[in-house]
């Protein structure tokens, strides 16, 4: 279980990397409370981003977004909300998805992401 632990953390930051390329600041990572987790918190000029991460080796069984479910969205947003009753902003609230593909796990030089926006729409 460490090991997945460890190699989770590792794609969260090639996906935290990935986001400040493209100009999001990052805001929280890994925020938990007794409702749920939310593997990343970030903002651009109009958005209040939470983002799923989501690690594969490869897209063999699906889409690594296609794991994020009803159930795990609805649980996502009310951890948003929680979050949001706690921070004032006048930002758009949206929910991203990140799928990042390491062949290699964490000795891959290069894995391939996809940044899914507004995915829950």
């Amino acid at each position: 279980m460490e090991n997945k632990q460890l190699l989770g953390a590792w794609g969260e930051v090639q996906a935290v990397d990935h986001l400040r390329k493209k100009g999001y600041a990052i805001l929280a990572c890994n925020y938990r409370c007794r409702l749920g987790e939310i593997d990343i918190i970030a903002k651009n000029r109009d958005f209040l981003v939470f983002v799923e991460v989501k690690l594969r080796k490869s897209a063999a069984y699906g889409e690594a977004k296609e794991f994020v479910d009803r159930r795990k969205q609805d649980r996502i947003r009310q951890t948003a909300e929680l979050w949001l009753s706690e921070h004032d902003t006048d930002l758009q609230p949206r929910f991203d998805v990140i799928e990042v593909y390491a062949p290699n796990g964490e000795k891959t030089a290069r894995p391939v992401i996809y940044h899914w926006e507004d995915a829950f729409a």
